[in-house]
C-alpha cells in the first residue's frame, strides 16, 4: 500500500461512517484531515495525518482544559503538592497503559509543585502494512475513550468548569499548537471544554 491508496481508503471509510472531514494545507504531509468524532455536536476534533516520506498514518486529538478547572488544580497543587503530583502521575500512567503516544501540557507554578494540566494530546500511528478499516476506526474510538477517561477524572476531581478553555503556556510562548495550528485556531475548533454542555455519560 502506498500513500495514495491509504488516502483513498481513509476517505472512503470516513464517508461510510458519516464522519465529515476537511482537508488542510500542510507542507509536511501528503494528507492532513480534520475529522469530528463521534459524528455529533459533541464530537471532538481529530487530526489524521500522512506525513511525507513515511509509510504510516497518525491519528490524534488535542484537548484544552477548562479555565475554572485549571484554577481548581492550581489550588490543589498549593494546598497539597504531594497529592497533586500523584494525580498527574496517575494520568501519565493511564496514557502509557493505553499504549498511546501522548503529550501533556502542564502550566508553570510559583511553588515547587507542577502547575495545572492545561492540555493533552493523544495519538497513535498505524503503518500502512497494518492499515485496515477495523484498525483505523478502532483507533479513533480508543483515542476518544481515553480522552473520556481523563475528562471523567477531571470533572470528578475539579468540577464541571466554566465552559471557557484555559490558557496553555507552551502554546503562548511558541504561538503554535500541535500540527501547525495556531493556539487561537485550536480554541475555535476544539470548542467543547469540560463544561455542562458536554455530557460524557452519553458516550461512556
Amino acid at each position: 500500500m502506498d500513500a495514495k491508496e491509504a488516502i483513498n481508503l481513509i476517505e472512503k471509510w470516513l464517508a461510510e461512517e458519516g464522519l465529515q472531514s476537511k482537508s488542510l494545507a500542510d507542507a509536511r504531509a501528503q494528507k492532513h484531515l480534520h475529522v469530528r468524532y463521534p459524528p455529533s455536536r459533541n464530537g471532538h476534533l481529530f487530526n489524521i495525518v500522512i506525513p511525507k516520506g513515511r509509510n504510516l498514518v497518525i491519528i490524534g486529538s488535542v484537548t484544552r482544559v477548562d479555565a475554572a478547572q485549571q484554577d481548581e488544580m492550581t489550588s490543589h497543587a498549593k494546598a497539597d503538592p504531594v497529592s497533586w503530583e500523584g494525580w498527574l502521575h496517575d494520568t501519565r500512567l493511564s496514557l502509557i497503559r493505553g499504549q498511546f503516544d501522548w503529550t501533556i501540557h502542564v502550566g508553570k507554578n510559583e511553588t515547587p509543585s507542577s502547575g495545572p494540566l492545561q492540555a493533552f494530546n493523544i495519538s497513535r500511528p498505524i503503518w500502512f502494512d497494518g492499515l485496515n478499516q477495523h484498525r483505523f476506526l478502532d483507533t479513533l474510538r480508543r483515542i476518544w475513550l481515553s480522552k473520556l477517561g481523563i475528562i471523567h477524572e477531571i470533572r470528578f476531581a475539579y468540577g464541571q468548569g466554566s465552559g471557557t478553555p484555559g490558557p496553555v503556556d507552551d502554546w503562548t510562548k511558541s504561538d503554535q499548537a500541535p500540527n501547525g495550528q495556531s493556539a487561537a485556531e485550536v480554541e475555535f475548533q476544539e470548542e467543547l471544554t469540560f463544561g455542562s454542555s458536554f455530557d460524557v455519560d452519553e458516550w461512556a
